[in-house]
């Protein structure tokens, strides 16, 4: 018998503080950002293969990124690549795998994990996760990896736990997403938070109870799922389901209400990559502070990023904290630590055309 757990990687985000680098045809998590010759998906994937079996992994996609998912994981069965007719955050993707799983496999353990994180320590990470799995043990328990902050971070949610001395698995108090910079600190020096990482571990059963619990409306709408799914109506289905719920993350919908969240520390050299801003704190430096990946010629320039295509020169003076990158047909030049504003960049350069975005 296979006790191994699944694998839920969640592969529908567009990566918007990644722009114009991530675009809506091919998002951060299907680019070799970090140059290793491998896209973060794939990254993901062969990080957890080593903890569970390729006939265990599911991928929860957007549907127009289902032939990006089968061209870069090719050994991950069709059927374990889950499209979703429409963008409803990190609750509904959760869900729909697993009542997928439940009915293949109604005792499984399930481990969920975004698919665009960096981790630098990898045999710490699979001791941190196999221990989570085993607390997942526990009836009804819902368990988060949390990470011990080196800084005051605004643009990460943070976990206050309660002290347990005698387990490894410390019990939620409370949930904060991305809190300002005083609060911030605040969290950090108290020592009794933590960063939420966005990867869960739990059986099956525990987290259907959970979303029968505090999301009925969302499991009502996969009740009738035993007659559609893993046949060819499932598409048709699914249609009409994505229609009905809202678009909430599953952080707010279950972890923030339940009572029976558990988080195991976890220190292994992660971070979520999610902008420019946390790319450029895991390249390699000039002396300036500089990350070049470009023909360039600096002058006075220091604590930027500058990514340009190698066939042109770019000559950068006086510039300190900046951003500087052409993808394609968009050149942008902005405040390396502008995360807040991408929306509202990506929006503005939407109106200017779709193939801007």
């Amino acid at each position: 018998m296979n006790n191994k757990p699944y694998v839920v990687i969640m592969a529908g985000g567009i990566g918007s503080r990644f722009w114009p680098y991530s675009r809506n045809k091919r998002p951060k998590q299907f680019l070799d950002i970090l140059g290793t010759g491998r896209t973060l998906l794939q990254m993901t994937y062969d990080r957890f293969l080593k903890i569970s079996d390729k006939s265990q992994f599911y991928v929860v996609t957007y549907k127009k990124y289902y032939d990006l998912v089968r061209e870069q994981l090719p050994d991950v069965p069709e059927h374990q690549i889950l499209k979703e007719p429409l963008r409803r955050n990190t609750a509904t993707c959760v869900a729909y795998a697993s009542y997928k799983i439940a009915l293949k496999s109604p005792d499984a353990k399930i481990i969920v994990t975004p698919s665009d994180q960096l981790i630098l320590q990898e045999e710490n990470f699979r001791e941190k996760i196999n221990s989570a799995v085993q607390a997942a043990d526990t009836e009804d328990h819902l368990i988060t990896i949390g990470i011990q902050p080196n800084r005051p971070e605004t643009g990460f949610g943070y976990i206050q736990y309660l002290d347990n001395p005698n387990g490894l698995e410390k019990k939620v108090k409370t949930f904060t997403e991305k809190p300002n910079v005083k609060l911030a600190k605040a969290f950090v020096e108290s020592g009794d938070f933590v960063w939420n990482s966005g990867m869960f571990v739990w059986k099956v059963k525990s987290i259907l109870k959970a979303f029968e619990q505090y999301m009925p409306e969302l499991a009502e709408v996969f009740e009738e799922r035993e007659v559609f799914f893993n046949t060819p109506k499932e598409e048709e289905f699914l249609k009409k389901a994505y229609s009905q719920v809202k678009s909430i993350s599953i952080d707010y919908g279950i972890m923030e209400k339940s009572n029976e969240v558990y988080v195991i520390l976890g220190d292994f050299g992660w971070s979520d990559l999610g902008s420019w801003r946390s790319l450029y704190e895991n390249q390699n430096k000039d002396s300036d502070n500089n990350v070049v990946e470009a023909n360039a010629l600096l002058y006075d320039t220091k604590d930027c990023y500058i990514k340009v295509s190698p066939q042109k020169l770019v000559v950068v003076q006086g510039l300190s904290n900046y951003l500087i990158n052409e993808t394609e047909n968009v050149i942008l030049i902005c405040k390396l630590d502008a995360e807040k504003k991408f929306r509202e960049f990506v929006s503005d350069a939407k109106e200017k055309g779709e193939d801007f975005v």
